[in-house]
């Protein structure tokens, strides 16, 4: 495995961040900051991952064709909603300009059993997308046995996932690196060209790099691109920031990564 400087750590992060608002009580003058935000003097964040009511706003702040992608949530936190419901959402979002989808799963009828909840609502929500990216939220801190785990994200990939990923950020437990592991893993069992995306809970570029040498140990070295991995943050950019412009200093460890 290669080893990075914590700065080359911190730019590869960046490259790899759907910086996120996914407040309740979020407002269009922060979405504005946002869209601004994303876009820094080292380069841009992958995406900005937003609520559905702000698409619109953001598609027009960023003009179409931006190289910062508008990620938003459906089905989101709860996934509690029904199909026709989520499909209605995600139609709209698509309409005001969404590129990518993060749907959380039904995880609440999967823990009770219910295996084609997840299926069925995956599955549909694909045929929605178009060619809009699907990342599928499984809710892992919720979930939390290993098992169950690796078999949401089975579920997710055969029903058709682009990504699956890790959390809402909207719980006591989001991302963790055991979580990530398995997660992993099934995406290296399945054979297919499956994005991962950790949310919730990473807020530095250490952290960062802890995820990207699991992702590097599992795949491969030159695995971790925006079209197979993405972070889920909003407090990390300002890490990331400050090791870019040097005013962070370097941990006593450099970074595996």
């Amino acid at each position: 495995m290669t080893n990075h400087t914590h700065k080359e750590t911190a730019a590869v992060a960046l490259s790899l961040l759907d910086l996120t608002n996914l407040k309740d009580d979020c407002t269009e003058a922060q979405i504005d900051a946002l869209c601004e935000r994303a876009q820094t003097p080292y380069g841009n964040s992958a995406a900005i991952c937003i609520w559905p009511r702000f698409v619109a706003r953001a598609r027009t702040v960023l003009g179409k064709g931006h190289k910062v992608r508008i990620a938003t949530v459906v089905n989101f936190p709860s996934g509690d909603m029904e199909i026709a419901d989520v499909a209605a959402e995600t139609r709209e979002a698509i309409a005001d300009g969404a590129d990518e989808i993060d749907l959380v799963i039904p995880y609440k009828k999967f823990l009770a059993g219910n295996e084609k909840a997840v299926t069925g609502m995956v599955a549909a929500i694909r045929a929605e997308c178009g060619s809009a990216l699907l990342k599928v939220i499984l809710e892992t801190g919720e979930i939390k046995d290993p098992a169950l785990i690796r078999r949401a994200s089975e579920l997710a990939i055969e029903a058709g996932a682009d990504f699956i990923k890790t959390s809402t950020g909207k719980v006591a437990v989001n991302a963790t690196l055991e979580a990530a592991d398995i997660m992993l893993r099934a995406i290296r069992q399945s054979g297919r060209k499956i994005g991962f995306k950790p949310a919730g809970g990473i807020g530095s570029v250490a952290d960062a790099a802890l995820y990207l040498s699991l992702a590097e140990t599992i795949m491969t070295p030159d695995w971790p691109m925006p079209s197979t991995f993405r972070f889920g943050a909003s407090g990390v950019l300002d890490d990331i920031l400050a090791v870019l412009g040097g005013t962070q200093p370097a941990p006593a460890k450099a970074s595996s990564y």
